[in-house]
């Protein structure tokens, strides 16, 4: 498979690194300096695109292959705001996008169980529950993309959350997130449900990237002949 890069910091390092191992073909690098070469006969050659760069220019590059009707597989978080421009463009015009807010398939092994969990403790009034969640000083978004949509498996399990929130003052109804960004952490996140008598928790730590860089080429490769709006449920398919 051709592959073109988009991004080329550490996670572009790494997914190049993963290809590469897979037998695949990088035919294409975009980073800041040289954005002329979406036009470039090895980009345009390129059966997929992936992209690991900031929330500000993410769907610019979005647009740029769907302009292109290269298939795109999403690793920036942080735009979720334009989410529906991109899913009716799916829709709409038959391209080809996946996202996921983490590509570890350890990560969504987590999601799986955070949203089990959620639904047996809503029985439970005696718990509440929060999140921790910590990362490298670089990111940028906050809360990350992985722990708003852990927040989300939760808000749709447990009845006595409404709406998740940064704020340390957080009401009976609100979800409190409590974010970390120290070192060079790659991701760690906790849910913990806690009572006056004991605490419950589930964590997911990353040791590297190379999880995350995994996830992302073995969705590259899933997407091929597929059109359409497509994450890691339909590629893992916990239903099963």
């Amino acid at each position: 498979m051709k592959i073109a890069l988009i991004g080329y910091g550490k996670m572009g390092r790494e997914i190049e690194k993963i290809a590469l191992e897979r037998g695949h073909t990088i035919v294409s690098i975009i980073d800041i300096d040289n954005r002329d070469d979406f036009d470039s006969p090895g980009f345009l050659s390129a059966d997929a695109a992936i992209e690991f760069t900031r929330p500000e220019t993410a769907v610019a590059n979005f647009l740029k292959c769907f302009e292109r009707n290269i298939p795109v597989v999403a690793g920036t978080t942080g735009w979720l705001e334009q989410l529906d421009e991109i899913t009716q463009i799916c829709q709409t015009q038959g391209k080809t996008f996946f996202y996921a807010s983490n590509y570890s398939i350890g990560v969504n092994i987590f999601f799986a169980l955070n949203k089990h969990l959620a639904k047996l403790m809503n029985a439970f009034p005696q718990y509440d529950v929060y999140m921790e969640e910590t990362h490298h000083v670089h990111k940028l978004d906050s809360p990350s993309g992985t722990a708003i949509t852990l927040a989300e498996g939760i808000l749709g399990n447990f009845e006595r959350k409404k709406q998740w929130t940064e704020e340390v003052n957080a009401g009976a109804n609100d979800l409190w997130i409590n974010s970390k960004r120290e070192g060079e952490v790659p991701g760690i996140h906790e849910i913990i449900y806690e009572s006056e008598a004991d605490i419950i928790s589930i964590k997911h730590s990353a040791k590297s990237r190379k999880g995350f860089a995994l996830g992302a080429v073995l969705a590259a490769e899933f997407i091929q002949g597929k059109t359409g709006f497509l994450t890691m449920d339909n590629m893992l398919d916990f239903s099963k």
